[in-house]
């Protein structure tokens, strides 16, 4: 994590432009879609086939998918991924707005990366319609946390998975 004082890193932070990614994004993209997939075991014989990889790509852009990639950019580098997706709700007419992949990539990690990509989503969430966003993290990735725990509320719930 970067070290420096609450203005250096506000400073760095307003330096970081989120946008929707783009056609052109890919090669930047793809690096940053595998070290996510690598942080949660996902690499060497688990890694996910290049199939789904590209389309998830396809997927984020494609826009009669309600799926939605944005993109982090420092000094015109890609160095942030958001992909979320609305959803219906059975507890609220508002569609739901689900943040299924965050990553910041190492070295810049620290600088505010991850919370204005959360902020973006959440402003587009808003406009949607949604009052809120939620996501999941592995409970193990402690510097993820601390910033979640700073900007939401952790939820009661735990997740469960069966094999179908």
């Amino acid at each position: 994590m970067k070290t420096g004082t609450t203005n250096e890193r506000a400073a760095e932070a307003s330096m970081i432009e989120i946008r929707f990614a783009q056609t052109a994004d890919h090669d930047q993209w793809l690096p940053l879609w595998l070290g996510y997939n690598e942080f949660y075991g996902r690499s060497g014989d688990t890694a996910l086939h290049p199939d789904i990889n590209m389309a998830t790509w396809k997927r984020l852009l494609d826009p009669a998918k309600p799926m939605w990639a944005l993109v982090a950019l420092s000094d015109q580098r890609l160095v942030g991924i958001a992909h979320y997706l609305f959803h219906p709700s059975t507890t609220d007419l508002a569609p739901a707005c689900y943040l299924r992949d965050l990553f910041t990539i190492g070295d810049q990690r620290g600088r505010g990366v991850g919370q204005k990509l959360v902020e973006a989503v959440c402003a587009n969430a808003r406009r949607a319609g949604s009052d809120s966003i939620y996501w999941q993290t592995h409970e193990g990735n402690a510097q993820a946390r601390r910033l979640y725990d700073q900007i939401a509320q952790q939820s009661e719930f735990l997740i469960y998975r069966k094999p179908c």
